[in-house]
């Protein structure tokens, strides 16, 4: 009977760890998730019911089937800056299929078990493409930041025009009286986020850092009647659905839309692999993280994305980290989540329309700038030069081009890398005190002898710690 009793009282505080987390994790998700929608082109009046309609299939959907049970899904940075140009490209009910079938693919891969294929990319490309996106999310939405209209929307080189038109964003935001108060709001949001983690009370620190600034931003745009953009949403989310048509499905057989997806599928599926990796080192409550497993739930959750015709989802860090952070202890915390999503958008869509669109650009401009880890540039060079060649070049590629061009510049760099390295070996042999030293550099497939076989056995035993034997002490007195 105790050990009964202590079983459910133990049920009963997990439960409750997990609701206080997926409470958490939706007040980072909100101003994410509906920015993020904006990012990727949706138009305005919808664009904050599709990001949440997108949570709300990542936390319940991709959560209940997920291979990494604490990680949590939804709009992410990467695939919206696709979806921008796959949008402007191809338009929107093909772009609801793009991600449809970048869904079956990714079941696909999953069934076939290619999820631990996705962890052998290159971390300089997965870097290099992340700071890329990084960078054209900052530049895109400082100016919506300041109540103002990207110059480069719809235009080629649009992330290199963004960048180049910053200080014209500066510029209207401090002098023009139009743009004023919205790039006040914003430059609030942005100090409220990088202040908060260094002020907060301990017993308030739990409390995400963008909401916060984002909910001071709305108070006071309300409080002083502020003459700014506010986020809009329908009264009715069937306005917010773009369900494929049958004249979409007759271009099933346009090889643009399947390269689309393919890039759609690899690019996700990274992203959610290396957080499902990320949230394995956080966290030893549960356990460790099934990647083909994840790849299927990512892929159904795709399908459902492409059917409604909202953004793709993937496994997000910064919301995985924040229902790890806050406790999380089962897949019931991003279930939860995606259900109190669920629950705001359909009862109380009027709380969305007073939140500033200036303070959700802000949020996007300072995650953006978070994705650019130029020390891991810094540490790379000092690894290897080539490696850091391959995040340079996908890097300017990306915010030249696009994400597609760039990841192809960055996946043929990295393999031109890895076939240099393994068509290469470089042996020095040298005598020390009667020992043969054999150095090796490059790709070697070694058959040792039964007496090599022995040699190394020894030398085993004698770095297990276990007794040396004359052989060993040998060992031991020239490696010492």
């Amino acid at each position: 009977m105790r050990f009964s009793g202590g079983m459910v009282e133990q049920g009963f505080a997990s439960i409750r760890e997990d609701v206080f987390a997926s409470f958490v994790v939706v007040l980072v998700a909100l101003p994410l998730s509906m920015g993020l929608a904006l990012v990727a082109g949706f138009p305005f009046e919808t664009a904050a019911a599709v990001g949440l309609i997108s949570g709300v299939i990542g936390g319940v959907v991709v959560g209940a089937l997920s291979g990494c049970a604490l990680q949590v899904s939804g709009a992410a940075n990467g695939a919206a800056v696709m979806a921008a140009v796959f949008i402007r490209d191809i338009g929107f009910e093909a772009f609801a299929l793009v991600v449809m079938l970048s869904g079956m693919i990714q079941i696909a891969a999953g069934v076939l078990r290619f999820g631990p294929i996705f962890r052998a990319v290159s971390p300089a490309l997965i870097q290099g493409m992340l700071a890329g996106i990084g960078l054209l999310i900052f530049a895109s939405q400082f100016h919506i930041m300041v109540d103002d209209v990207p110059p480069g929307a719809g235009r080629e080189f649009a992330g290199v025009i963004n960048l180049w038109s910053l200080p014209f964003a500066i510029w209207k935001g401090v002098s023009m009286e139009v743009h004023q108060p919205a790039a006040l709001l914003g430059l609030l949001t942005i100090v409220m986020i990088v202040a908060w983690p260094r002020i907060a009370p301990s017993r308030l620190a739990f409390l995400p850092a963008p909401l916060l600034g984002v909910g001071l931003a709305t108070f006071l745009a309300w409080w002083f009647g502020a003459d700014i953009k506010f986020v809009p949403a329908p009264d009715d989310l069937r306005a917010a659905i773009n369900l494929p048509t049958i004249q979409s499905l007759t271009r099933l057989g346009e090889g643009t839309l399947w390269l689309a997806a393919f890039s759609l599928a690899f690019v996700s599926g990274a992203e959610s692999l290396l957080t499902a990796t990320a949230v394995d080192t956080m966290q030893r409550r549960t356990p460790r993280a099934r990647y083909n497993k994840e790849l299927v739930a990512q892929g159904v959750g795709n399908v459902l994305c492409g059917a409604f015709g909202v953004l793709p989802v993937s496994g997000v860090i910064v919301r995985s980290a924040a229902n790890v952070t806050a406790g999380g202890r089962t897949r019931l915390s991003t279930v939860l989540h995606g259900i109190w999503i669920l629950l705001l958008i359909t009862f109380v869509p009027g709380v969305l329309r007073l939140i500033p669109v200036a303070s959700l650009a802000a949020v996007l401009v300072y995650a953006g700038l978070k994705l650019v880890k130029i020390d891991f540039l810094f540490s790379l060079w000092r690894a290897d030069r080539i490696e850091a060649g391959v995040f340079a070049a996908t890097l300017a590629t990306v915010v030249a081009t696009d994400v597609l061009t760039g990841i192809a510049v960055g996946v043929g760099l990295a393999s031109a890398h890895l076939f240099y390295t393994f068509s290469r070996l470089h042996v020095a042999v040298e005598e020390v005190d009667g020992l043969t030293l054999v150095h090796l550099q490059g790709a070697a497939t070694l058959h040792p002898s039964t007496d090599a076989r022995r040699h190394l056995r020894e030398f085993a035993a004698w770095r297990s710690g276990s007794r040396p034997d004359e052989r060993t002490q040998l060992y031991r007195s020239r490696l010492s």
